[in-house]
């Protein structure tokens, strides 16, 4: 723990002023989709942070019913074909309020993959676009495969509010360095990639 939740842990007494050297977050890049296919990140995964969150604002697909999925490369990798784990649950709720869910998608795993790994499902409508965030925990170990989680939200075509939740970890422990992101089909006409490093 850091910060003004560290500072406080256990007290009972009221809130003191969080010590200073908390934990910070710190942009290194964003990046913009325009009719992209992929947007990727080949810089800026090191060692200078053990944690890295990238943060998704409205990626606008260009055809309806189309999922937004990541891959990793490890160092000196090509391909965007790591092999991964992962696990992918989702809940959602009606415009009209009449249905509900929380359910888990084997739809949306992979055991042992090395596809491109779903973070959301479908997405639709012209006003729509995912939003959300996925970490990534310590990519440059060398010892230690790679855990990802991530949370989105969006709206399929049913017009459900679609809140998904996916995690795993890529079974490698070379390095992993680099970050690519795509629709499942089609290009990514709008919306931006934000790359930040957690101290």
């Amino acid at each position: 723990m850091s910060g003004i939740i560290a500072q406080n842990s256990g007290r009972h007494t009221g809130l003191i002023k969080a010590a200073s050297g908390g934990g910070s977050w710190n942009l290194i890049l964003t990046q913009t989709a325009s009719s992209s296919a992929t947007i990727s990140f080949t810089s800026g995964i090191d060692s200078t942070y053990n944690e890295y969150v990238f943060k998704f604002h409205n990626i606008h697909p260009s055809g309806d019913n189309k999922s937004f999925s990541f891959q990793g490369n490890a160092a000196a990798g090509s391909g965007y074909n790591e092999t991964m784990t992962s696990t992918f649950f989702e809940t959602y709720h009606t415009e009209a309020g009449d249905a509900t869910s929380f359910t888990y998608k084997t739809s949306g795993d992979q055991a042992q993959g090395t596809g491109f790994q779903l973070l959301c499902k479908p997405t639709h409508e012209n006003d729509n676009g995912v939003t959300g965030m996925l970490h990534l925990f310590n990519p440059s170990s060398t010892t230690f495969v790679k855990h990802w989680l991530s949370r989105t939200q969006t709206i399929n075509s049913d017009t459900y509010s679609v809140n998904d939740f996916t995690a795993g970890y890529f079974n490698t422990t070379s390095a992993i360095d680099e970050i690519q992101f795509k629709m499942s089909a089609g290009n990514m006409d709008t919306g931006t990639i934000s790359l930040y490093g957690i101290t």
